[in-house]
């Protein structure tokens, strides 16, 4: 899942660095090897032809390069999206997918950091190959899930339920009604199988592609999603998303702190899922 991207973004290379974050803090997480995908399952989401092109270095991927590393991550992230929702759902609770890269990623377009969507992958296997009936997408990255609108309306996926934060809210002025809003964002996600959440840290005030939270709000967003989907009784799988901060000397911190107190939450949730109605 770990490639050295060659451009701004740190999302190719976060995975190893989240998860070992976790492990240094000693989290109570378990960790799962995914199933990649197929070229069949990323080829229900996009055009073929675009696929086996990037997939074979023809075609630049979604940070603009061919670049030969990043493609062989590709299978790999997607088939951790596809792995935490299929967990969430075998365990009514709450999974992790420690990847990055997924909402803009369009039916044959690549760029703004997305390869392929992960996200609409996971729901068009779900749907297909599992029965799942109905599959959320709440995505709380900071940016517009261009992707997910365009696959979603170009498969004909009506079983998608998707909202996107950045539709509604954009800046620090926002916070306190976007957290007022959250529980009704989530409660409309009753009735679904399992949800993708996009919990991104790029949403913090200080992001230099965001924002609209402080730390504490993000946290308190993360307990918010997952409380409400608890009391749901409606399986989380969620992903890393966006996060672009830097600490002075280059190093991730400030956006590892971020993911950590998502983990957190979802660690803290966990019980209220195996208490959950079914």
């Amino acid at each position: 899942m770990v490639a050295d991207s060659g451009s701004f973004s740190p999302s190719a290379g976060k995975p190893a660095q989240v998860v070992a974050a976790w492990l240094e803090r000693g989290l109570a997480i378990e960790l799962c090897e995914p199933t990649p995908v197929t070229v069949d399952q990323l080829a229900r989401a996009h055009d073929r032809a675009h696929v086996e092109a990037i997939l074979a270095c023809r075609k630049p991927n979604g940070f603009g390069n061919t670049s030969p590393e990043v493609a062989a991550t590709l299978v790999h992230t997607s088939g951790a999206m596809l792995s935490a929702a299929r967990r969430a759902i075998a365990d009514r609770a709450i999974a992790c997918a420690p990847a990055s890269g997924f909402h803009h990623a369009m039916h044959h377009i690549a760029g703004a950091f997305c390869t392929f969507n992960g996200l609409m992958v996971a729901a068009l296997a779900l749907h297909h190959e599992d029965g799942a009936r109905r599959v959320g997408v709440l995505d709380y990255d900071m940016h517009y899930g261009n992707g997910t609108v365009d696959i979603i309306e170009r498969t004909g996926a009506a079983f998608v339920t998707h909202y996107t934060a950045a539709e509604h809210y954009d800046s620090p002025h926002h916070a306190a009604r976007l957290l007022a809003e959250l529980p009704a964002r989530v409660r409309a996600m009753a009735g679904c199988d399992v949800v993708l959440y996009q919990a991104g840290a790029d949403q913090h005030a200080a992001d230099p592609l965001g924002g609209v939270l402080t730390t504490a709000e993000l946290a308190r967003r993360d307990e918010i999603v997952f409380a409400e989907l608890a009391a749901l009784g409606v399986p989380v799988a969620w992903n890393l998303a966006g996060g672009y901060q830097r600490d002075p000397d280059g190093s991730l911190r400030p956006v590892l702190e971020i993911h950590e107190n998502t983990a957190r939450a979802a660690i803290a949730a966990a019980p209220a899922f195996r208490r959950s109605p079914i």
